[in-house]
């Protein structure tokens, strides 16, 4: 089980480190809401790497069979990889790299309090909002946290739908 959580999870966790680390030098030009987008169809995409890796363990490994725990505990090791290489990655991008994001998301927080005619009041709790969301991220514990449940959760119904779909309680029949 070691070798397929960890070749399946580094797999994963390659994915998502090489676009976020691809889309560094294009953040001004792509902006938030599009680096959003961008950022979660990466998470998906490197979520499949937990179906092919239950899928694997329970082809190579397994003898075909394959319970819905066992199942589990195979994605779930590989999100938790996965999750990992991301929040890594994304402190030395944020720290080494972009050590201005905060500022830049808080300030387009505010701007979008502004474009959506809000009133003053909303404005006014909008820049509150940004100014603690850049004093708390910039605390790397909870920057670790926050990055942490963007990518995590995607991987657990990955893991759930995977485990469901792939579980096998007799091995195939040969022809």
């Amino acid at each position: 089980m070691k070798k397929t959580v960890l070749t399946f999870g580094l797999i994963s966790g390659a994915i998502v480190a090489a676009m976020m680390l691809a889309t560094v030098p294009f953040a001004d030009k792509i902006g938030f809401a599009k680096g959003e987008i961008l950022g979660y169809t990466t998470i998906v995409l490197s979520a499949l790497m937990i179906f092919f890796g239950i899928r694997s363990y329970r082809e190579n490994v397994s003898a075909g069979r394959l319970t819905f725990g066992r199942g589990f505990a195979v994605g779930i090791l590989i999100a938790l990889i996965s999750s990992l290489c991301y929040v890594a990655t994304w402190e030395i991008v944020y720290f080494k790299f972009m050590p201005d994001f905060a500022d830049k998301y808080a300030a387009n927080m505010v701007e979008k309090a502004k474009a959506s005619a809000a009133s003053a009041e909303k404005i006014q709790k909008a820049t509150q909002d940004a100014q603690h969301f850049k004093q708390m991220y910039n605390n790397p514990a909870f920057n670790i946290a926050i990055t942490f449940l963007e990518i995590f959760p995607v991987g657990l119904v990955a893991t759930l739908l995977s485990a469901a779909v792939l579980r096998r309680k007799t091995a195939p029949q040969p022809a």
